[in-house]
């Protein structure tokens, strides 16, 4: 049968083999430090009796530690600034002028090849922002980008060398990574419960160095002294851990593993397992990353950081392969959100749905899923959705056998990498769209896959979003968006997800009512980051296929799922969206009315509400009544951070105080010029419009360039309360709830 489409490749290792990349300089310990600026500073430390005393962080924060320089070379930042560099010693190698390639006593390096293809270009599809979580996705989209296209071509010339090995090298030779100084404590821009699929994920974006290794630690100077302690350590079931408990992980030491039953000796109190015990002593945090089996895949892991840790024992114990091994207790520090917890919950409520609390509807899709849909509220006694009626397919104006045929394939069995016999994969630009494990490789205008037109089987890639969703859905109640969509199972980036299943409606034919543009999909344009979802193709000496805003062309189909659909009618708006949609053709050959299907813009841990960017709808199309009144679920953006709105609880807090001003105290000099963004929270009429605060007029009395909506300029009033005198207001506002709001 064709595999589920979040597996990785089955004839890979479930243990990475280890990697030493060394394209501008000599790395210690996986890759250290390079290019990108560590995001925050230092806090303040102190010793103590007990250990470590912090200043000026929280818990969760960073503590005060001087790395120990150890590189042979430094590498320079993306904005020029040099960041803090690991302490371990450099690996051994030849002495100077002992190679047949030296001169002068230095040992020569090829240069990599690939600097070559993006000179002056490599950093144009990195974003410009301060943000360091919208750094650590860009970072992180670009490898998954390039890991995918080189599994794509690399299945045409039959190539050894893993795909993310080779992502990982091109990145680092071309200094494209985040957080590149090691630290102690949390890493900017990466959230407790993310998900890898593969250990140089975690490399690339400063979480953990080692690409094999398990523990990444570092030597840091502390008022008393040197001192090698653990910053991170990877419990992936390597060693005989104790980690069912998901506050507390008994972490077993490096070293003795072997496989060779000679070479089996007892564990040393050396490098990794040395800086364990000195960070006992220490009490200094420890990021925890925790390894489960891919349920998707029968060798693949999925690897969740679970948040800080401490370790408050350590002792010595003969294991089941007869050494003595290293133990250490480690404890989950207080006051984290969940991570491993909930991966755990979800995967019992998947091996029993009876086990789902506050379950209002074990099946919303009476069995038109192949797997059911959960609904569940539980937030207020709300009983359900409005009526409709579940489908999981788009119906057409006509009948499909009286539009266009779609060409079909003649391959037997299934459709082959490479083979330029094949009709299909001619359609899509000479590659097959999908991976072997059924990911998206790339998106493109439209996808064409394999139809009842073709030769080849059913169990041939080229037949993914045809053979309908295999998610465990969740629609659930939310506190201030109505209902939502999320899932119990991780999903990986490229993955399909569902098709936006309605009925596709003429505008031409149909009055629509505010309702009814609450539940239709236009191909409007989608935003940057669905846009720059195919990242950096330029790193390895192809032309970019990026398609700006002003580039994009929307399709003429319109589907509306108002009186009938399927669970993608509840998925919400996000400006920072996990979930983009992609045109696809298998059953008609008419491309002006695709099926339009939703793929994992990147990995998704189990749980996280499934969003996608409404798009923008601009002048020509405002006529039409084409919003919709669903609220952007977005609480973080860099701009809040005029207003020192960087969380959820900020955001609520903001609002309270928003509440609290009375009518005339945000009276502000209107300087227009700023884009805002006006609407219902879900299609946004673009705008033009800023303001500064000031005491000076009104907003609402002053005359704006362009139509500026009674909404925009309430939103506009009502933010002066949390800002400063002076403070520019180049925020998006949306209608929220009645009462305007930020996004």
């Amino acid at each position: 049968m064709f595999p589920a489409p979040m597996g990785v490749n089955v004839n890979q290792s479930s243990t990475p083999p280890l990697v030493c990349v060394t394209p501008v300089s000599q790395f210690p310990m996986g890759f250290g430090a390079g290019n990108l600026p560590a995001f925050g500073s230092f806090a303040t430390c102190s010793t103590t009796t007990n250990g470590v005393s912090y200043t000026g962080t929280s818990a969760n924060g960073p503590i005060d530690a001087t790395p120990i320089s150890a590189y042979k070379t430094r590498v320079g930042s993306l904005d020029g600034n040099q960041t803090s560099e690991s302490g371990r010693k450099g690996r051994r190698g030849r002495p100077p002028g002992s190679g047949a390639n030296s001169s002068n006593g230095k040992v020569k390096r090829p240069k990599p090849a690939y600097k070559n293809f993006v000179a002056g270009k490599e950093l144009a599809f990195l974003p410009s922002t301060s943000d360091p979580r919208e750094t650590v996705e860009a970072v992180h989209m670009t490898f998954e980008a390039l890991r995918r296209r080189h599994l794509q071509v690399d299945e045409t010339q039959d190539a050894s060398r893993r795909a993310d090995l080779k992502a990982g090298a091109i990145m680092m030779a071309s200094n494209i990574r985040a957080n590149s100084g090691k630290r102690v404590g949390a890493v900017p821009g990466v959230e407790i419960g993310d998900i890898f699929y593969f250990r140089m994920e975690l490399c690339i974006i400063g979480l953990h160095a080692p690409s094999m290794g398990g523990i990444d630690y570092m030597t840091t100077k502390f008022e008393n002294g040197e001192d090698s302690v653990a910053i991170c350590i990877v419990s992936a079931g390597g060693y005989e851990n104790e980690d069912d408990d998901t506050d507390v992980l008994v972490y077993s030491g490096q070293g003795g593993n072997s496989r060779n039953t000679e070479e089996k000796q007892d564990q040393k109190l050396e490098r990794g397992n040395l800086a364990l015990e000195r960070s006992l002593h220490r009490q200094n945090v420890i990021r925890v990353v925790r390894g489960f089996k891919d349920p998707f895949c029968l060798t693949g892991k999925v690897y969740i950081y679970d948040g800080l840790y401490k370790i408050h024992e350590s002792w010595k114990e003969r294991t089941r392969s007869g050494i003595n091994c290293f133990k250490y207790k480690l404890m989950r520090e207080p006051g984290q959100r969940d991570g491993a917890a909930i991966w755990k919950m979800t995967q019992k409520w998947v091996e029993n749905p009876d086990t789902r609390g506050r379950v209002l509807l074990a099946d919303l899709s009476s069995n038109a899923e192949a797997v059911p849909v959960c609904l569940v509220n539980e937030v207020d006694h709300e009983k359900g959705p409005g009526q409709f009626t579940y489908i999981n397919e788009v119906k057409y104006l006509k009948p499909l056998s009286s539009m266009k045929k779609l060409q079909g394939c003649g391959c037997q069995s299934v459709c082959l990498p490479g083979d330029a016999s094949c009709s299909c994969g001619q359609h899509n630009g000479g590659d097959l769209p999908y991976s072997s494990s059924g990911l998206l490789s790339c998106r493109k205008p439209i996808v064409y896959e394999c139809g009842d037109s073709c030769s080849c089987s059913t169990n041939c890639r080229n037949r993914v979003t045809q053979k309908g969703a295999r998610l465990h859905f969740e629609v659930f109640r939310t506190t201030d968006r109505g209902w939502g969509l999320r899932c119990w199972d991780p999903i990986r980036a490229g993955s399909f997800i569902c098709e936006y299943a309605g009925e596709v409606i003429d505008e031409l034919k149909v009055n629509l009512d505010d309702s009814e543009d609450d539940y239709i999909f236009q191909t409007v344009c989608p935003g940057e980051k669905t846009l720059k979802w195919n990242f950096g193709p330029e790193l390895i000496g192809e032309d970019s296929t990026y398609v700006s805003a002003d580039e994009f062309e929307p399709l003429p189909i319109k589907i509306s799922a108002k009186t009938m659909g399927n669970v993608s009618r509840f998925m919400n708006h996000s400006c920072s969206p996990n979930v983009f949609w992609q045109p696809v053709q298998y059953d008609h050959g008419d491309d002006r009315h695709p099926h339009i299907m939703f793929f994992a813009l990147k990995h998704i841990p189990p749980m996280t509400e499934l969003t996608y960017d409404y798009g923008v709808v601009g002048a020509e199309s405002s006529g039409s009544g084409s919003r919709r009144t669903k609220n952007c679920i977005s609480f973080y953006h860099p701009k809040f951070a005029l207003f020192g709105i960087t969380t959820k609880d900020d955001m609520t807090d903001a609002i309270r105080r928003r509440d609290e001003c009375r009518p005339g105290s945000g009276e502000m000099d209107a300087v227009w010029g700023h884009n805002f963004s006006v609407g219902a929270g879900g299609r946004r009429m673009k705008t033009k419009a800023s303001s500064r605060v000031a005491n000076g007029k009104k907003a609402s009395d002053a005359e704006p360039a362009t139509s500026v909506s009674r909404a925009a300029l309430l939103c506009t009033r009502e933010l002066a309360c949390l800002a400063p005198s002076g403070t520019p207001l180049a925020v998006a506002c949306v209608c929220w709830g009645g009462s305007a709001g930020v996004t």
